[in-house]
């Protein structure tokens, strides 16, 4: 179950590397308007304030690499529930404030692999 639980932590944190691409370099790209949904007016306007979501995406991915690679497992563990705690959160918040759709894309897989974590 542990490879399992590390396996989805490690998927959550591609995702948030991920992501960190789409707000900091795709953003006002085709490919960035076409996944958030905005015209590039909208895009240009709010390029700064998603370069700094998408920096914040890459602290939590960093975090859950970082838990990844700790060698003792109880800190590890805590480090891993700490990040993956605050990606749900997080995707609470944006599912509740911008679009539904950031809870299935961004908390569930999160609080998946957290329950995964936990049960090992």
């Amino acid at each position: 179950m542990a490879v399992v639980a590390n396996t989805l932590v490690a998927l959550v944190a591609l995702l948030h590397v991920w992501f960190l691409v789409l707000e900091m370099v795709l953003w006002t790209r085709p490919l960035g308007l076409r996944t958030f949904r905005q015209s590039l007016e909208k895009a240009r306007a709010s390029a700064v304030l998603a370069a700094n979501q998408g920096l914040y995406n890459g602290f939590l991915a960093a975090g859950l690499l970082w838990g990844l690679a700790y060698p003792d497992p109880a800190p590890a563990l805590h480090i891993k529930s700490f990040f993956l705690a605050c990606v749900v959160v997080a995707g609470a918040y944006g599912g509740w404030s911008v679009s539904r759709r950031i809870l299935v894309i961004q908390a569930l897989p999160a609080a998946l692999a957290l329950a995964a974590l936990w049960l090992t």
